[in-house]
């Protein structure tokens, strides 16, 4: 097996980034979690952003998925994403373990098809 970097348009060597968000919304504000973030997904995405999802996962467990162009992009950006997470706290359960609202994970994609 070998390792090949991903490369853009022009074929240097790119590494992306991504993030990755469980979440758990309260059965009585899913429609208001969903509403936000679609109006979220309207607006501009952060610089370096490339993408954006929520994948449902379970009866109302959600993953927020970013896909960034960096590493750096992906840092720069959590002051607005943590304000973005403020405005839905409320409508989340708490996961337990000491882990509160969110389980969030980030890092540069190794591999990419």
């Amino acid at each position: 097996l070998c390792y090949t970097p991903p490369t853009n348009q022009t074929g240097d060597t790119t590494m992306t980034a991504m993030n990755i968000v469980r979440c758990v919304v309260k059965a009585d504000r899913v429609a208001d979690f969903l509403a936000l973030n679609e109006a979220r997904m309207a607006e501009d995405k952060h610089p370096g952003q490339q993408s954006f999802n929520i994948v449902k996962t379970g009866d109302r467990e959600y993953f927020w998925v970013g896909q960034w162009e960096s590493m750096d992009a992906l840092v720069a950006a959590r002051p607005a994403m943590i304000a973005t997470l403020d405005q839905v706290r409320d409508m989340l359960e708490d996961l337990g373990d000491g882990l509160g609202v969110t389980d969030p994970r980030s890092g540069e994609v190794v591999v990419s098809g």
